[in-house]
């Protein structure tokens, strides 16, 4: 029984020809993998960091964005330690914004400004982020088109305003700064708008609490937004129509003291008055 185990267990030695055709199969097989699994040749392979941001630079002149974000993406996995390398997520940050890759736009400046937060750029990282969501028309600032306002989500307006409010408090003297600041102005109006546009949804539904709530809101929050004059005639209609007619007179006074001139004073209708963002849209483009 032993033997027979042996026998059987033993390795069993291929003859010369057996053991060259197995040979050959191996190498066939090595080859048909390294072209498989090979792919083609990276042409960058052996390039230098200031060669590789080099040519992302050009292909971001020339609007290849997706090219420009492979390369910087070599640059910082090949050359981790270098100045390039830093550079390369800065760049990263503003080629996938233009190629309106929001999400990991701001994925690459978060990751920046957690990884360097003593950076001489900082200040402009701060800045993008801001206009990345400053430009983020898809989820706020298409309202404009929109016939309803409650189905809407300001979160890329506040985003924004807070990355631009960073900027201005940290780095006052920054060259980016009076831009932020300009914006900042034009998210106030644009977010007071948003819940003026949402209390005249309500109002106009007949939920004239809601209504009046929302105006309110708009009035403490952005005293000096040119949507408080509608925000003040909502709410003089809101209480008039719910009977409550002291806080309708009170609104009312307040509308009249502080926009004499006020189309709602005159009687000229809400939809005749021009919309206070045909002058800032043109603003930032």
């Amino acid at each position: 029984m032993q033997t027979l185990a042996k026998l059987f267990l033993r390795p069993r030695l291929l003859p010369g020809a057996g053991l060259r055709a197995l040979c050959l199969l191996v190498l066939a097989m090595g080859l048909t993998a390294c072209g498989i699994f090979g792919g083609e040749k990276d042409e960058t392979a052996g390039w230098s960091a200031s060669k590789l941001y080099a040519e992302a630079q050009d292909e971001m002149k020339s609007g290849n964005w997706d090219k420009a974000v492979s390369l910087l993406e070599k640059l910082e996995a090949r050359y981790p330690f270098g100045r390039y390398a830093q550079q390369a997520q800065i760049e990263t940050a503003y080629a996938q914004y233009k190629n309106g890759e929001q999400a990991l736009a701001l994925a690459a400046a978060d990751r920046f400004i957690k990884l360097h937060p003593n950076h001489p750029s900082l200040d402009y990282v701060y800045y993008l982020k801001g206009l990345i969501n400053f430009n983020d028309r898809v989820s706020f600032f298409s309202w404009l088109a929109s016939q309803d306002m409650a189905e809407r989500d300001p979160k890329a307006a506040h985003d924004a305003f807070d990355s631009f409010k960073e900027l201005a408090e940290r780095f006052p003297e920054s060259k980016y700064t009076p831009d932020a600041i300009a914006r900042m102005k034009y998210l106030v109006n644009a977010l007071a708008a948003s819940d003026v546009h949402v209390a005249r949804y309500y109002y106009k539904r007949g939920a004239y609490l809601a209504a009046a709530n929302r105006a309110q809101s708009a009035i403490a929050q952005y005293q000096q937004a040119p949507a408080i004059e509608e925000a003040l005639y909502i709410l003089v209609k809101s209480y008039d129509a719910l009977g409550m007619t002291d806080l309708r007179d009170d609104a009312n006074r307040v509308l009249v003291q502080n926009f004499p001139n006020s189309n709602f004073v005159t009687g000229k209708k809400a939809s005749d008055a021009t919309p206070w963002w045909n002058f800032w849209s043109g603003m930032f483009k």
